[in-house]
C-alpha cells in the first residue's frame, strides 16, 4: 500500500518551493506530479504537424517523494504516514503524529 496517493493534500518539506502546497495529480514511481509545484518554463520550438505553437511554456515537473509530506489539517503542517491493519482485515493509512486515519 502507497503511504502517498493521487488527489492527496501534500506539502514540500525540501527544495526550492519549500512550503508549497498542491494536490498529487499523478504518481509516477518514486516521483510526484504535483499541481502548482515545481513549475519551469521551457522554450518550445513551432511544431506544425503536432499544432504546437512555439514560444515560452509554464509546466510542472515531477517532485521526488522523499521531499513531500501528507498534508495535516488538524495540525496544519505536513506530517508522516504509517499503515495501520483493522480487526475486519482492512488497511488504512494513519498520520503517525495523532494516529487520525486518512483513508475512511
Amino acid at each position: 500500500m502507497r503511504k502517498i496517493k493521487k488527489n492527496d493534500d501534500v506539502i514540500v518539506i525540501a527544495g526550492k518551493d519549500k512550503g508549497n502546497r498542491g494536490s498529487v495529480q499523478q504518481v509516477l514511481g518514486e516521483y510526484l506530479l504535483v499541481g502548482g509545484v515545481n513549475k519551469v518554463k521551457k522554450h518550445q520550438k513551432p511544431n506544425p504537424v503536432k499544432g504546437l505553437s512555439g514560444g515560452i511554456v509554464e509546466k510542472e515537473l515531477p517532485i521526488h517523494i522523499s521531499n513531500v509530506a501528507v498534508y495535516n489539517a488538524a495540525a496544519k503542517k505536513g506530517d508522516r504516514v504509517g499503515i495501520k491493519t483493522l480487526e475486519d482485515g482492512r488497511k488504512v493509512r494513519v498520520f503517525k503524529s495523532s494516529g487520525e486515519m486518512i483513508d475512511a
